[in-house]
C-alpha cells in the first residue's frame, strides 16, 4: 500500500514538472513574438544630414515622434523649423562652394588668396547668413579688396553685411558712399576679374 502510494505521489510530482515546464516555454514564446525585433521596414535609416532617422522615428513610438516635433514647432513659433531649413541651406551652400573650388582649382591664387583661406572665411559667413552664395561671398571680397583703399567704410565684412539685412551688392555699395553709377562701374570690374580668374 505504502509503496503503492509513493508511486503515484512520483507520478504527480513529474506531471506537475512537465506542466511547469511547459508553461515558461510558451511563455518565452509569447514574448519574443511581442517584442522580438522591429516589424518589417521599420529600423532603416531614413534621411541624411539633419534629417537622419526622422523618418523612422515616428514608426517606433507610434506617431509620438511627429506630435513631439509638431509640438515643438508650435511650442518655438517656427524656430525648430527654421533652424532645420538653415541648415540645410548652410550645407547646399557649402557643397556648392566645394564644388566651384574643385572645378576652378586656380580661382582662388588668381583672387591672391588661398582656397582653404577662400573655403573657411566663406564657411563663417554661411554662419551669418546660410542664404548667401559662393558668388555674392567672391564678389564681396572682390570688391572690398577692389574699393577698400580709397574708401575705408567699403570692406568684404561691410558688403556682407548688407546682403545679410536683404539687401543686394549694388544697393548696399550705395548705402557705404558710392553713387549709383560708380556701384555700377565696381560690380562689373570685379564681375570681370572673377570671370577671367575662373577662366585661367
Amino acid at each position: 500500500m505504502q509503496t503503492r502510494l509513493r508511486g503515484l505521489m512520483k507520478s504527480a510530482l513529474v506531471f506537475l514538472l512537465v506542466i511547469t515546464v511547459q508553461a515558461v516555454v510558451l511563455a518565452q514564446g509569447r514574448g519574443r513574438g511581442a517584442g522580438g525585433g522591429p516589424p518589417a521596414g521599420v529600423g532603416q535609416p531614413s534621411g541624411t544630414g539633419v534629417d537622419r532617422g526622422m523618418g523612422t522615428s515616428s514608426d517606433r513610438s507610434n506617431g509620438r515622434a511627429d506630435s513631439g516635433r509638431d509640438t515643438a514647432s508650435e511650442r518655438s513659433n517656427g524656430r525648430s523649423d527654421t533652424g532645420l531649413d538653415r541648415a540645410r541651406l548652410q550645407r547646399e551652400n557649402s557643397q556648392q562652394a566645394d564644388d566651384e573650388l574643385r572645378n576652378h582649382p586656380n580661382l582662388a591664387t588668381n583672387l591672391h588668396t588661398t582656397a582653404n583661406a577662400l573655403r573657411s572665411a566663406y564657411h563663417a559667413a554661411l554662419a551669418n547668413n546660410p542664404r548667401l552664395t559662393f558668388g555674392q561671398f567672391v564678389a564681396a571680397t572682390r570688391l572690398g579688396a577692389n574699393l577698400g583703399p580709397t574708401h575705408p567704410t567699403i570692406t568684404t565684412n561691410a558688403i556682407l553685411a548688407g546682403l545679410a539685412s536683404g539687401n543686394s551688392i549694388g544697393r548696399t555699395l550705395q548705402n557705404l558712399g558710392l553713387s549709383k553709377g560708380e556701384a555700377k562701374a565696381a560690380q562689373k570690374r570685379a564681375e570681370r576679374e572673377i570671370k577671367e580668374a575662373r577662366r585661367s
